[in-house]
């Protein structure tokens, strides 16, 4: 199935810490000089391009992969215990139904957006 494609734990790992390395630079924005501000700015923004691009990509994987696969269905129709049964219907809807993909991306835009305009100002005018 080639939504299943597993990803490498290397690429997990490096979106991972872009995320982090991301949220630092931004916090540390605050104490530092106009030059390292501008770096870790710089450094912010593309973190967080990498990350939320990253997170909008699987949460629309994961959605696709519920609903091409019919696991709503085929968990409904499963002989479990009922809290067994409920649970993994909650993981599978809340996968298919979420919004978190919206701010991921929402996010990724508005750092992409940013990230031009930041060029512009800095290297273009």
């Amino acid at each position: 199935m080639k939504e299943m494609i597993h990803t490498s734990n290397f690429k997990r790992l490096f979106f991972f810490w872009s995320g982090i390395i991301a949220t630092f630079a931004y916090r540390a924005i605050v104490v530092l000089d106009k030059i390292w501000t501008q770096i870790a700015w710089y450094v912010g923004t593309v973190g967080f391009i990498l990350y939320f691009g990253h997170r909008a990509y699987v949460q629309k994987k994961r959605s696709l992969m519920v609903i091409n696969n019919n696991l709503v269905e085929v968990v409904d129709n499963l002989k479990l215990k009922k809290n067994q049964k409920d649970a993994l219907i909650y993981l599978v809807k809340t996968a298919k139904t979420s919004k978190a993909r919206f701010n991921s991306l929402f996010i990724f835009w508005l750092s992409v957006i940013a990230l031009i305009i930041g060029i512009i100002f800095d290297f273009i005018l």
